[in-house]
């Protein structure tokens, strides 16, 4: 686990957030910040990134007040310093539209609440492997029904 990623959670809700939180840390992330809507998410972008600690990966509602996730998500696409952080879009609103919208955006995923725990964990991985930012894991178990044991052999 990379403990030296840093996440920002955007969420108006509290509990919200410290659900988030919690299951970040729970999974091994322990650098983590948090903003209540899209305006405290950019001032903590970009003093993050003053103090040489950027974020490497955003979790954002998409409704805020003063600056909704989608404002947002356009304002790190715009930025050439953040164009390419990761963006997991965790919200209530769930139709098609919502959806799109939230791709059109920039959003590199979405997850609808109420949601698990491990449907969490595997899109944050997921996307930090495709952004490279994390080393994709491989087990023995993913290639067992490609190998081919001695006694598969002998009967051949």
């Amino acid at each position: 686990m990379d403990t030296k990623l840093h996440f920002l959670v955007v969420n108006e809700s509290p509990l919200i957030q410290q659900v988030i939180v919690s299951l970040l840390k729970e999974i091994g992330y322990i650098k983590v910040s948090e903003a209540m809507d899209g305006k405290m998410a950019l001032r903590a972008l970009k003093s993050a990134a003053a103090v040489g600690n950027p974020v490497n990966f955003v979790i954002t509602d998409s409704a805020m007040p003063f600056m909704n996730g989608l404002e947002l998500i356009r304002a790190i696409r715009d930025a050439p310093e953040m164009k390419d952080v990761p963006i997991l879009m965790v919200t209530e609103e769930a139709t098609k539209d919502d959806v799109i919208a939230a791709q059109q955006a920039g959003a590199d995923a979405y997850i609808v609440r109420p949601f698990r725990a491990a449907n969490l964990r595997n899109k944050v991985q997921s996307l930090l492997i495709s952004k490279g930012l994390k080393e994709a894991e491989v087990s023995l178990k993913s290639f067992r029904p490609f190998l081919r044991t001695k006694t598969d052999a002998d009967e051949s």
